[in-house]
């Protein structure tokens, strides 16, 4: 039997022929990362999944690109293809692009939480309140990208006064000198630019792909922030160290804006209700004056009425007065008459029942006297009333 004959380089690059024949151009491959060193640009790096390894390389052209570089025993996520190099008969895995994996994302999450909240940095007193009608408002985003799309297109329907600032920043990969760059700058210029508020955003993806937004950097620099900061990151479900530091963590990109800016329809609405009450307010007041004033009329009415009456009465009261005073005995006696009484307290009209002896008293005008008939004599009017 005549068996295949190679040299050390025919075999090798044999098998280099058969791998690259037999397997995928690419895949993905998951595993942690472990001691990652880059020599002359290159990162090296061993792939394990706990039960075997593999040898790892991302060349310099490729590192340039990654978003990410891990640590060692990071969980990873990466696009390969097997590079044999023949000269050696060695096999490791070519990187062409890599990621966290949704366990180093979550375990770098809890780590930079926990120590930003014993810092006090998450307490719920450090929330600031949004402005009610804001005038002009920054939004830090990916320019161009759907997400700015939705956030300008909301904005003007719901409160088109507000000035709208964009700033473009990453919102992916390693890029947190960038973001906390601009984060720098507006801390110098809000109020030069007149900004009230800023609303960082980035549409949905994947939480590997939010992982920028858990930088312990970037969580402090909105804490120093000296405008109420309001995020609209990924999708409901996703929660970033950046949301727990904000001022306000709306669920979308989209909501975070109705959260910040009123809408205009609304408060048009409610402006007219207002103005409806109001003027059924002054109404009801000036209804109230009229009211008043009638009763006040009415009131005056009866005043002069009742005022009417008692002039009346006194005057006839002091007709009564005069009429008494006319026929009163102390008139007569201020002429000179007096009033003559029996014992028993009788007017002596006439001489009738007197008789010699009898006492009689005369009313004066200063007093009486007690008089005894000693004689009578009839005058010349006896008989006559």
């Amino acid at each position: 039997m005549d068996l295949p004959r190679y040299s050390v380089q025919q075999l090798n690059e044999a098998i280099g022929v058969l791998l690259e024949r037999a397997f995928a151009p690419r895949f993905l491959i998951e595993a942690a990362a472990l001691k990652p060193v880059l020599k002359k640009g290159h990162l090296w790096f061993t792939l394990s999944d706990g039960d075997a390894t593999i040898q790892a390389v991302a060349w310099a052209s490729t590192v340039q690109r990654l978003d990410f570089c891990p640590e060692d025993g990071d969980g990873v996520v990466v696009v390969a293809k097997l590079n044999f190099w023949a000269a050696r008969a060695s096999l490791s895995v070519q990187v062409l692009d890599m990621r966290p994996s949704l366990t180093t994302v979550l375990r770098r999450f809890e780590a930079v939480k926990i120590k930003l909240e014993a810092e006090g940095l998450l307490a719920l007193e450090k929330k600031r309140s949004l402005p009610a009608y804001p005038s002009c408002i920054a939004l830090l985003t990916s320019v161009p990208s759907s997400a700015l799309a939705d956030l300008l297109r909301t904005a003007q329907q719901r409160w088109p006064g507000c000035a709208i600032r964009v700033v473009p920043i990453p919102v992916q990969g390693d890029k947190e000198k960038e973001i906390c760059s601009v984060f720098e700058k507006l801390e110098k210029h809000w109020q030069q630019l007149g900004i009230e508020a800023l609303v960082l955003a980035r549409g949905g993806g994947s939480r590997e792909d939010l992982a920028i937004f858990d930088s312990e950097a970037i969580a402090r620099c909105i804490s120093r922030c000296p405008i109420p900061t309001i995020t609209g990151i990924g999708h409901e479900d996703d929660i970033t160290v950046a949301d727990l530091v904000a001022d306000y963590r709306a669920a979308t990109p989209t909501a975070a804006i109705v959260a910040l800016l009123p809408d205009c329809k609304q408060k048009q609405q409610q402006l007219y209700q207002q103005g409806l009450h109001w003027r059924q307010y002054l109404q009801n007041r000036i209804q109230i004056k009229i009211d008043n004033h009638h009763q006040n009329q009415g009131n005056q009415q009866c005043k002069n009425s009742v005022e009417k009456r008692i002039e009346r009465k006194l005057w006839q009261l002091k007709n009564l007065i005069n009429l008494r005073s006319a026929v009163s005995p102390l008139r007569l006696a201020k002429r000179g008459y007096c009033i003559l009484r029996t014992e028993a307290g009788k007017v002596v009209k006439n001489s009738k029942n007197l008789k010699k002896g009898d006492l009689i008293s005369a009313e004066l005008i200063d007093g009486s006297l007690e008089l005894t008939i000693n004689n009578f004599e009839k005058g010349k009017n006896e008989g006559q009333l």
